[in-house]
């Protein structure tokens, strides 16, 4: 393999644009693609298309993907930049889901009463079902800040935050020094995020993937995700590998005194006094 070939394998679906960005801006046609996770996604620069317009193209889109057709996730991509080298997607993405097919965690609390709110682009993901409030998001940083302000605010008593860089910047494009750079940017704002914390407040950290950025191609991958669990009640111990990733909703609906039809033992006990 050439190195053009593993530069384009390693940069994954953000290569469509380099390839086809230039070509886009003089016709004004926009950059359509798809990927293996049931992804339909709509590319444009933002001088050439308006955001406001590359949404309505993808909300009409997200009408016709259905039937037999039907795609999880219409995405928005807005780009910048002057040519092919300097071409960088914007803040401005915007995922168009389908609405969940069963009630989730999230329509439990606030069909309960409890105020939920949604930082980064997990209002997308949800198709803003079950969501009281949301903020978007430009960067992990971005993230952790407006976690700590909706904290500070009161902004809701289940937080939900999405940092996506970890995934789409660095993991996709399988840039392991960029990722290990991340990481240890996160480390440093972790202490602010863990004293904005309130006595009775519970912390937990995970992934809904893996997406390590030492493995081949660009799609997810599969290994096991870390559960990191903090609270100022708690001391230092082991959950153990858990058996399904629903532990971690039927945890959350415990503390709210709910629990979900399905799968999911809560390990709420082991977390408090």
């Amino acid at each position: 393999m050439t190195d053009d070939e593993n530069t384009k394998k390693r940069l994954g679906d953000f290569e469509i644009i380099r390839e086809l960005g230039e070509e886009h801006v003089r016709s004004g046609a926009p950059i359509v693609y798809t990927s293996g996770d049931s992804v339909f996604q709509i590319a444009a620069h933002e001088a050439v298309v308006p955001v406001s317009e590359l949404y309505e193209m993808c909300s009409i889109a997200r009408e016709m993907l259905t039937g037999p057709d039907l795609v999880a996730r219409v995405i928005a991509r807005p780009f910048a930049g002057d040519d092919a080298d300097s071409f960088a997607r914007t803040p401005r993405r915007r995922d168009f889901a389908l609405p969940p097919p069963r009630p989730t965690a999230l329509d439990l609390l606030t069909d309960a009463g409890y105020r939920t709110h949604a930082i980064g682009k997990i209002h997308d993901i949800f198709a803003g079902r079950g969501i009281s409030g949301h903020a978007k998001t430009e960067d992990n940083a971005d993230g952790v800040a407006k976690t700590i302000e909706a904290l500070d605010e009161g902004a809701g008593d289940l937080i939900f935050t999405n940092l996506v860089d970890f995934d789409s910047v660095y993991g996709h494009r399988r840039d392991i020094e960029g990722y290990a750079a991340a990481l240890a940017s996160f480390d440093e704002l972790l202490p602010d995020l863990l004293s904005a914390l309130r006595p009775r407040d519970c912390l937990m950290m995970t992934a809904d993937h893996g997406n390590d950025p030492g493995f081949r191609g660009t799609d997810h991958t599969r290994e096991r995700v870390p559960l990191l669990v903090f609270s100022q009640r708690t001391e230092p111990h082991d959950l153990g590998t858990r058996t399904t990733f629903a532990d971690l909703g039927q945890t959350v609906l415990d503390n709210f005194g709910l629990r979900a039809e399905g799968p999911g033992t809560s390990f709420l006990a082991q977390i408090s006094d």
